[in-house]
């Protein structure tokens, strides 16, 4: 039997009731924002792995990413906007602006607050540059951006400015100084000249045989100068062996406070890392090459660009295809599973191995990756011979090795010694002597994450394997000299903050477990059991060199400078803010710790994370 009309609770569909939203759920694709995207993307690839360079793209056009323009992106890219987001949100040169929220001012004023800038002042200098330049400017902290041995350094925008002081800061922004100055550097035409390609030419054509190369360089010692230290000629071997298609993937995310090698010789002779890295692709038969240089080196860009343009035009890459990728602000990019992934246009989480890049590298194949430096060598060692290079080294060490030296030296800068040489007679040989003033105290014989061992120990030969028996390790060459001026607790807490605010956050024993140390390590007296704890778990359970060797300076110090530890030397945070808000300097030559305030609430402080730091509790 129907039911009455007055108890009929069905509703017929075109009755016009129980209506839904007029627009889809989610963020809405603003129309003008998807013209300014389109506009700006042009023709190039909409790509997956392109994000990243899209990403520069609106952020260098635009001064930020907008909410809007990331959702039109995402649409553009086809894309879940969580994809952009996180993307986005993980690097830290991106900044990312909300709907409702004032842009970033015009310029911002990047400061390094890594080991040899604070011992330069930079602390002080970044405080000052707050008050001198006011609101129109934005002047927040970065980290090493490679001018160590021209302490202290800041960026200008996209002008790295070094020896900088408030007066010649201020100048130049008056000036309009913000785009990066190109050095002189060896062209192509000049290289050419003097015999460069040379080697090259021979390889193409089949004057040289591959499996040839791979015997010279294995003789030859040449191991990986990025820091793992792995040898070269075994790699090629191992990439060769593996089913094509090949590629290849160099490593120019030099991140590692105190280095600045490769810097130098991209900015004075890139064409020999590029010949270098054209025989690699040759020699492992790699169909397509892909050169990830960090983001504070503009200059180096630019260098770049003209160059593998010219290589290109010239006729001198037919066998391998060229890619510049721009990276974004991370230093865990440099780990080199992270850079894949980076390269990928994704987050730079380092990848669980096995399996190894050389097996499943760039887009799930066979990958090459060799750092800078290393393929600056290869030209020299072939056509030399391997006995040339094993007949430089010290002490019973054979090879070349190009050391960053900064710190407390008369002369820092990038020094070619012989593998093997010590640190004393680095600094009296190459640097002429510990600065005026000063007395030699210590050193970090391979940057931050090398450790650092007291001037007593000076005479251990610099190289690898020499260094592992005292808990250091050489890694990139980063000599930093301390002396009796610096104060060994607030070098290691300097250097545990680099850490904190450098973790990608994939794994608990890096992610929290830096966090913790720093907190521990801002206490007058530091708790060592505790932190000798923490140092076997994240040395233990990390998945990355990041976490497993952030703990050495913590752990040397305790070893080395039990002194520096009986004064207390570094006060707590007065005020309890976020660490995105606050962060405690140290005072590098003794006293108080100075308490710094970000310059602005857009340097990611939105997502009430201290700086630089990535993980899980966003969504990137």
């Amino acid at each position: 039997m129907p039911p009455s009309p007055k108890h009929d609770r069905r509703i017929h569909p075109g009755s016009g009731r129980r209506r839904g939203p007029d627009h889809p759920k989610g963020r809405q694709v603003d129309p003008a924002a998807l013209a300014e995207v389109q506009a700006l993307l042009r023709d190039r690839e909409r790509r997956r792995d392109l994000l990243i360079e899209h990403l520069h793209l609106l952020q260098d056009h635009f001064g930020c990413l907008h909410a809007r323009h990331l959702t039109a992106l995402a649409e553009e890219m086809r894309l879940a906007l969580v994809e952009v987001y996180e993307v986005a949100s993980f690097y830290a040169h991106f900044d990312i602006v909300m709907d409702g929220e004032p842009p970033p001012p015009r310029i911002t004023v990047r400061v390094c607050d890594s080991l040899s800038c604070e011992l330069a002042g930079a602390a002080q200098l970044l405080a000052d540059l707050e008050i001198r330049l006011g609101d129109g400017v934005r002047v927040v902290r970065g980290p090493c951006m490679g001018g160590c041995h021209r302490a202290p350094v800041l960026a200008i925008g996209h002008s790295l400015h070094e020896h900088a002081t408030v007066d010649n800061v201020s100048a130049a922004i008056a000036a309009g100084e913000t785009h990066p100055s190109v050095p002189e550097f060896v062209g192509l035409h000049s290289y050419r000249t003097a015999g460069g390609y040379h080697l090259l030419d021979a390889c193409l054509v089949g004057e040289r045989d591959r499996e040839e190369l791979i015997e010279i360089l294995e003789h030859s010692g040449l191991r990986g100068l990025g820091g793992a230290g792995f040898p070269t000629g075994r790699k090629w071997r191992l990439v060769r062996q593996e089913p094509a298609p090949r590629l290849m993937a160099v490593n120019g995310d030099e991140g590692e406070p105190g280095t600045f090698k490769d810097r130098h010789f991209l900015e004075t002779d890139p064409h020999r890392f590029l010949e270098g890295m054209l025989i690699a692709a040759w020699a492992v038969e790699a169909t397509e090459v892909y050169v990830y240089l960090r983001d504070e080196y503009p200059q180096c860009q630019a260098i770049l660009e003209s160059e593998i343009a010219a290589v290109e035009a010239t006729g001198l890459a037919p066998h391998t295809r060229i890619h510049l990728r721009r990276g974004a602000g991370a230093y865990i990019c440099g780990e080199e599973s992270a850079m894949l992934e980076s390269i990928e246009g994704k987050r730079g989480l380092p990848r669980q191995r096995p399996p190894f890049p050389a097996q499943v590298g760039l887009f799930g194949r066979p990958t090459l990756c060799n750092n800078i430096e290393t393929l600056y060598w290869v030209r020299d060692i072939v056509e030399k011979g391997a006995d040339w290079f094993t007949g430089q080294g010290r002490n019973g060490r054979k090879g070349l090795r190009t050391f960053s030296v900064s710190g407390r030296v008369r002369d820092p800068g990038v020094k070619l010694a012989p593998a093997g040489i010590t640190a004393r007679e680095l600094i009296d040989e190459f640097c002429g002597g510990v600065a005026d003033g000063h007395v030699f105290k210590g050193y970090l014989p391979g940057g931050a994450s090398g450790g650092i061992l007291p001037a007593a120990m000076a005479d251990i030969p610099l190289d690898f394997g020499t260094l592992e028996p005292e808990g250091c390790l050489i890694g990139s060459a980063a000599v930093v000299v301390l002396s009796d001026q610096d104060d060994m607790k607030a070098v290691a807490l300097n250097l545990l903050r680099f850490f904190e605010d450098e973790s990608c956050g994939q794994c608990t024993p890096c992610r929290a477990g830096t966090e913790k140390a720093v907190k521990l390590m801002t206490m007058p007296h530091w708790d060592e059991p505790l932190l000798q704890e923490l140092t076997q778990v994240m040395s233990d359970a990390s998945i990355c060199g990041l976490g497993q060797a952030a703990m050495n300076p913590v752990k040397l110090a305790l070893k080395h400078f039990r002194e520096d530890l009986l004064t207390p030397g570094i006060a707590p945070h007065p005020n309890p803010l976020p660490a995105s808000e606050e962060r405690a300097g140290p005072a590098l030559a003794g006293g108080e710790g100075r308490t710094r305030t970000k310059g602005a609430s857009h340097d990611r402080a939105h997502l009430l994370l201290p700086r630089r730091r990535r993980g899980f509790g966003r969504a990137g």
